[in-house]
C-alpha cells in the first residue's frame, strides 16, 4: 500500500501525483491525503482512496509513504514518519523563504528525494541534509487523447479572477499582434463574466494541444511549465502569486529555456 500526502487546495498536486505514480509504475492500492476540491473527481482521482487527514488514513503500515512539494506538509505539520516504511519526497520550486519558517523541530527524514525541476539553493541544501539519496525525476504523463481545437487554447483549473486574468492576457496579446484567432478556455468551471465568443470545455487531462492549436496561454504552475514544454514556442505563460510556489522563477527560467 503508499499512503501520499498531496496537500494543497489547486489540482496541482494531484496531476502530479498521479504522473509520478506513472513515472515510477508503482502499484498496489493508493490512498492519498488530500483537502482539494477535486478529490472527488473520477477523472482526478479514479482509483485511489482519497481521505482529509493523516488520521483518517490510518490502518497497516503502508510499504511507502509519498510526501508532494512540502518536506514537512503544507503547515509543516508532518513530522518523522516510523521507522520501516520507505519515505519519498516529491521536490519542487518553493518560496523556501516563506516555507522554512514552518518546518517542524523533527522533519521527515526521506530515504529519497526526487528533484523534479531545480530548487532554489537553501531548498536543495535542506533536502540534502534530510534525504538519504537526491535525484531528478523526468515525468511521464499516463496517456491521454489530445485536446485539438482551432486557434488559442487557454489553461487553468482556477480561481475563477485567475482564469478571466488569463483570459484577457490572451485577448491583448491577440489585440497587439492584430489577430482575432477562435479561443477555447479549458478549465473546471465556466466563470461568471467569461467575454462573449471564448469557447469554454471541462476536460481533464488537458496536457496535449492537438495540431490546430496555435497557441497555448497558461498560468506559470508547475504542471503547466513542464507539460507544455515541446510546445515552447506556442506557449505563454502569466505567472500569479502564491504563498509558497514560485511562479514567477519557474516562468523566467522557462523563458531563458533553463
Amino acid at each position: 500500500m503508499i499512503v501520499c500526502f498531496a496537500a494543497g487546495d489547486g489540482l496541482g498536486h494531484l496531476t502530479r501525483l498521479r504522473s509520478v505514480l506513472h513515472t515510477l509504475a508503482l502499484d498496489g492500492p493508493v490512498t492519498v491525503v488530500t483537502g482539494s476540491p477535486f478529490k472527488d473527481d473520477p477523472r482526478v482521482t479514479g482509483g485511489w482512496r482519497v481521505v482529509e487527514s493523516a488520521a483518517d488514513a490510518a490502518g497497516p503500515a503502508p510499504d511507502e509513504v509519498i510526501v508532494d512539494a512540502f518536506p514537512a506538509g503544507l503547515k509543516g505539520e508532518l513530522a518523522r514518519f516510523p521507522s520501516g516504511t520507505r519515505v519519498t519526497h516529491l521536490a519542487r520550486l518553493l518560496r523556501w523563504d516563506a516555507y522554512a519558517p514552518l518546518l517542524p523541530a523533527d522533519p521527515p527524514r526521506f530515504d529519497r528525494t526526487f528533484v523534479l525541476e531545480p530548487l532554489h539553493p537553501a531548498h536543495e541544501a535542506f533536502l540534502r541534509e534530510v534525504s538519504d539519496e537526491v535525484s531528478p525525476l523526468a515525468l511521464t504523463d499516463p496517456p491521454a487523447e489530445p485536446i485539438d481545437v482551432d486557434g488559442w487554447l487557454i489553461v487553468h483549473s482556477g480561481p475563477a479572477p485567475e482564469t478571466l486574468e488569463l483570459v484577457a492576457y490572451a485577448q491583448d496579446m491577440a489585440s497587439a499582434e492584430r489577430v482575432s484567432p477562435p479561443m477555447t478556455l479549458v478549465s473546471p468551471q465556466r466563470p461568471d463574466g467569461l467575454p462573449p465568443g471564448i469557447t469554454h470545455l471541462d476536460v481533464y487531462p488537458a496536457h496535449t494541444p492537438g495540431p490546430n492549436v496555435e497557441r497555448i496561454v497558461t498560468a506559470a504552475g508547475f504542471n503547466a511549465v513542464r507539460q507544455y514544454a515541446p510546445w515552447r514556442e506556442r506557449h505563454r505563460m502569466l505567472p500569479f502569486p502564491r504563498s509558497l510556489d514560485d511562479q514567477y522563477a519557474r516562468a523566467a527560467r522557462a523563458k531563458r529555456g533553463a
